[in-house]
């Protein structure tokens, strides 16, 4: 039995362009595992050329593995709230810049619509953070999120201590038992899990 059968799941990509790859390959796994996968991107993913990728390519990349097109601008996003359109929405990967806008009540992209149409509904949000600055300047935002209701973690460490000491990064390998745990309302522990 798949373990994410039937389950809606939103997909908000921040523009963390060196974690793309990685996220689309979650977004396989969850397709793999049943869900029914509808991204969302932050406005920059189809608009700038990185090492990275294209715009076109990244656009390609992410229809053909979640099987629909992508949701790319606020108003695309706005009705996912009151039709409730997702049972978890999984912001992956989640930046130093979308937790603080989201830990600030910030919207003003697709990403952070999806966010705030979901908690409207007082349903889950999972957060797959990854940041260099997770442990400086942005560690109040994060403090503030561990402690809100309905927003959920993906567990995370420090992905390399030594030569970036206040960098946190998700544990990807880990979303869908993380994804479980939030529809049954609760946090998967541990929370903080270390690299090897």
């Amino acid at each position: 039995m798949k373990r994410l059968a039937g389950v809606r799941i939103g997909i908000a990509m921040a523009a963390s362009h060196c974690n793309l790859g990685r996220a689309v390959d979650t977004i396989e796994e969850l397709v793999g595992e049943g869900a029914e996968v509808t991204p969302i991107v932050s406005g920059s993913i189809f608009a700038v050329e990185t090492r990275f990728g294209t715009p076109e390519y990244w656009r390609a990349r992410i229809t053909s593995t979640a099987q629909r097109q992508p949701l790319a601008t606020i108003p695309e996003v706005e009705p996912s709230g009151p039709q409730h359109w997702f049972d978890v929405v999984l912001v992956m990967p989640c930046t130093g810049n979308t937790l603080a806008k989201i830990a600030n009540a910030i919207n003003d992209s697709p990403v952070t619509m999806a966010v705030k149409a979901q908690l409207r509904n007082g349903r889950p949000v999972l957060l797959a953070i990854t940041s260099n600055d997770l442990l400086g300047m942005n560690a109040m935002n994060l403090g503030r999120l561990l402690a809100c209701r309905n927003i959920y973690f993906v567990p995370f460490g420090q992905d390399d201590p030594v030569k970036k000491p206040r960098s946190l990064d998700a544990h990807l390998e880990l979303t869908v038992p993380s994804i479980e745990a939030a529809l049954r309302g609760e946090q998967i522990q541990p929370i903080l899990v270390p690299w090897q």
